[in-house]
């Protein structure tokens, strides 16, 4: 099962500012909705853990995650994957940015162009089934408000 989420949101920072928070997890990894913790492996490599729970299936999980791409301050992309609850999740999430600026070129604010996928499978899938893709985007939405008000 995939599911596919992007959108776009504007905040009154620089452009280097907004990609050096997006690009270190110490700084956002705590917005994500039911986070537990993160360990962090190198400059490019981290694991993080949350907590999972859709129907009878709760528990936690270990997803590691990858920094793939990495073009400062424009472009950002993550791929990452993990074990859910009888089942397994592989996501690719990624950020382009964009200056906003005004008549004299000076520049105001950041545009964040985010956008993502994740394939679940196994028992997490079947069980599931359709109440997933409204879960995950609503807890997608959570994380995009925490960041922007974490960006503000």
């Amino acid at each position: 099962m995939a599911i596919k989420f992007s959108g776009v949101f504007e905040v009154k920072k620089q452009p280097e500012e907004v990609y050096d928070f997006l690009t270190d997890p110490n700084r956002f990894a705590s917005l994500l909705p039911d986070f537990q913790n993160l360990t962090v492996q190198d400059a490019t490599h981290f694991t993080l853990k949350v907590n999972v729970g859709i129907s009878y299936i709760k528990g936690s999980a270990d997803v590691k995650m990858e920094l793939a791409e990495a073009e400062r301050p424009g472009h950002a992309q993550y791929k990452g994957q993990g074990a859910v609850g009888g089942g397994s999740v592989t996501l690719v999430a990624g950020f382009d940015l964009a200056p906003v600026v005004d008549a004299t070129g000076a520049v105001l604010a950041t545009k964040v162009n985010w956008q993502g996928e994740a394939q679940i499978f196994g028992r997490l899938a079947s069980v599931a089934g359709g109440m997933l893709e409204p879960i995950a985007k609503k807890q997608i939405q959570k994380l995009i408000d925490g960041l922007q008000a974490a960006l503000t």
